[in-house]
């Protein structure tokens, strides 16, 4: 049987748990665009809270680390996603014309549109621009959660946004990131 403090921290943990899961699994999908991986990295994400949840709780800002291990699982799977494909692309040659990210029937164009952008994005920039602009976080907040100075988190935004523009066309490109993440937390329903 645990203790009084043990069952005080697993029922404040059971609180963090319900109330952020869902959107660290987001932050997630719409840093790795892959919808199988958001569950599982805001999963091993809590589960890395919770082991050292004595530490979280007592920190100033507790969403704000669990948005940064989140960052950082998907960064990890990203980079191991890409040294993959190197190793694979070694040994076979590209089939077909596609760049190998195929969306199976997307209900919004605009979702496709900046996804596609966003994966063109190195993975500072584009986490910039997710949590600047989809999660509406302020420099300070981005900064924080990516570990980074909110110089930095200024210029990789401003530079991503940028690219962004240039790969979308002239629709502003924080216009279309913001309704492809609305589309996404519809189900594709404006």
């Amino acid at each position: 049987m645990g203790t009084v403090v043990d069952d005080a921290a697993a029922a404040e943990f059971h609180a963090f748990f319900e109330a952020h899961y869902a959107e660290l699994a987001r932050l997630a999908l719409l840093l790795t665009g892959e919808a199988d991986a958001a569950d599982d990295l805001a999963a091993d994400a809590l589960t890395a809270l919770w082991h050292r949840w004595d530490r979280v709780r007592g920190a100033d800002h507790p969403v704000a680390y669990a948005r940064g291990v989140v960052a950082n699982l998907a960064r990890t799977r990203i980079r191991g996603a890409v040294r993959e494909r190197r190793r694979i692309a070694l040994f076979w040659a590209p089939r077909g014309g596609g760049d190998g990210y195929a969306v199976e029937d997307p209900d919004v164009s605009a979702v496709v549109d900046v996804q596609g952008a966003l994966r063109r994005l190195p993975f500072r920039k584009r986490a910039c621009v997710v949590l600047r602009h989809a999660f509406d976080l302020s420099e300070r907040d981005t900064s924080l959660v990516l570990g980074i100075s909110v110089g930095t988190v200024k210029s990789q935004t401003s530079r991503a946004m940028a690219e962004l523009h240039r790969l979308l066309g002239h629709e502003g490109p924080a216009v279309r990131v913001q309704v492809a993440v609305a589309a996404q937390r519809t189900g594709g329903r404006r």
